[in-house]
């Protein structure tokens, strides 16, 4: 615990967000950390609880709620209070191979899972973790630790996003030889093509790369495995294969009007936003550009937001906000009782920044699309919606027509892709997900492995990182048995 009476004498105090109309006008990480004893306050705040669900990560009314990495939350909060940063890295350390990445991009099920919010609000574990792990970087704490053994095993990891990345580190701690194989042209997967570089800068998967470049993992991009890389090839050279894959394939929306020119996938349109970025600074011009455009994101998760950050900061003309849902109320109803996962009215980053630049919140509530509406040359030129009721039925009477000369589909995702799936004649589950056997990891090929989101469907960066450990862990003991 940190001050028995933190949490009654302190109210939450978390991160101090830059300017809305200013930081749209870079790609910057939106937000600054507060100062030291503004976090060794809030760090205080963690109370004798007795029963830290924020800890232990749960699945409650299908909802996530606590950490699945098991961060020794109540620990290192006590030693941020303290002073001890040093003692508490090496706490966080323990649990959490990269807390520089769910510190930033996490949506902190553990907060939903405080026991000090049933008092007035939780602890700003998120904010701590990430100041852990930016001041033992600065502080040089973090440094390469290779295996001082190797066993003279090798296995080829499939994918570099979080899974892939955890699974290669603790297999690289088990003194195995690993590569990991990515398509693209720079590791990170999500962490780099997938979430806009003003939640995460790109400095800071790099950094993590190095590091685990410097400790022995060997990384191999624009190796698309099944394409580039015979399958063959792994099995000769190889003593087990991990598939971290992530779950990729976007779900689409078969309405009337969608062959018309510009609708797109939201992950295409982010891919290509942060690879000319990182490229030449959008020099290039190889992205989908929202500059001038009537804007429509359909869909009401944190891909959708991404999206409405990104268009804004193209410079659109408008932006509108599909959400299939009704507006939420901003406290816990009597459904959704803690500990689970509370599901009110937020106000994220990018629906601030629209709402400051036009004056209003982005999102049509209860509202889903039903017609694209092409012009004469075959591009998008509007959409039509219709209103839903609390049963997610339409509402007669309530079509709507909505300018839009970009449309960008974030609707969520229908599990990996297949192609290389058929190849190496794995079976998948009614989710299309890699089927696993039952409380494992191992898939329907000997000695291949799999996790994260392939494995799961989509789903939070946590569960990925964790997946990845305890995939590493079955994968070692199959390669040593």
């Amino acid at each position: 615990m940190g001050k028995a009476t933190g949490f009654m004498d302190y109210a939450r105090n978390p991160l101090r967000y830059r300017d809305p109309l200013e930081r749209t006008k870079d790609w910057q990480e939106v937000a600054r950390l507060p100062d030291e004893d503004v976090l060794r306050e809030q760090a205080s705040r963690c109370m004798d609880c007795a029963v830290p669900f924020c800890q232990n990560g749960s699945t409650l009314a299908g909802m996530t709620t606590g950490c699945p990495v098991y961060n020794l939350i109540p620990e290192w909060n006590e030693l941020i209070y303290k002073g001890n940063w040093q003692e508490a890295y090496e706490r966080l350390r323990l649990t959490n191979p990269f807390p520089e990445f769910t510190g930033r991009a996490c949506p902190a099920p553990c907060e939903g899972g405080c026991v000090a919010s049933l008092y007035e609000s939780p602890v700003t574990i998120k904010n701590i973790e990430w100041a852990i792990i930016d001041r033992a970087f600065q502080e040089g704490w973090v440094r390469p630790a290779p295996p001082v053994l190797r066993t003279g095993k090798k296995v080829a990891v499939i994918g570099s996003g979080p899974a892939g990345l955890a699974c290669a580190a603790e297999l690289n701690q088990y003194g195995h030889s690993v590569t990991v194989f990515e398509r693209a042209d720079r590791i990170g997967g999500l962490l780099t093509y997938g979430i806009p570089k003003m939640k995460i800068e790109q400095h800071v998967v790099d950094r993590r790369v190095k590091l685990l470049a410097e400790e022995g993992i060997r990384f191999v991009t624009g190796a698309e495995v099944g394409k580039q890389i015979p399958i063959e090839q792994l099995q000769t050279e190889y003593d087990a294969v991990v598939l971290c894959i992530g779950a990729t394939r976007p779900r689409d929306l078969t309405i009337p009007g969608r062959e018309h020119q510009g609708i797109h996938f939201a992950m295409e349109y982010l891919h290509l936003n942060t690879k000319s970025l990182l490229d030449s600074n959008l020099a290039d011009g190889n992205y989908i550009s929202a500059q001038g455009l009537d804007v429509i994101v359909i869909g009401g998760g944190d891909t959708a937001t991404d999206c409405i950050s990104t268009a804004l900061r193209q410079d659109c003309k408008s932006l509108v906000q599909f959400d299939i849902y009704a507006k939420r109320s901003a406290e816990r109803g009597n459904e959704n009782p803690w500990p689970q996962y509370p599901v009110i009215h937020k106000l994220d980053s990018g629906q601030e920044e629209a709402m400051k630049r036009f004056g209003k919140d982005p999102r049509a509530f209860a509202t889903s699309a039903i017609e694209f509406l092409g012009d004469a040359s075959g591009k998008i030129a509007g959409v039509r919606s219709q209103a839903l009721n609390a049963s997610k039925e339409a509402v007669p009477g309530t079509e709507r027509v909505w300018p839009a000369q970009l449309v960008l589909l974030a609707i969520g995702f229908q599990g990996p892709e297949p192609e290389l799936l058929e190849q190496m004649q794995i079976k998948r589950n009614t989710r299309s997900a890699v089927s696993t056997v039952a409380g494992s990891y191992r898939t329907s090929a000997n000695g291949v492995f799999a996790a994260g989101d392939a494995r799961r469907g989509q789903s939070l960066i946590v569960w990925a990182i964790q997946e990845g450990k305890e995939a590493a862990k079955e994968c070692h003991q199959y390669i040593m048995r």
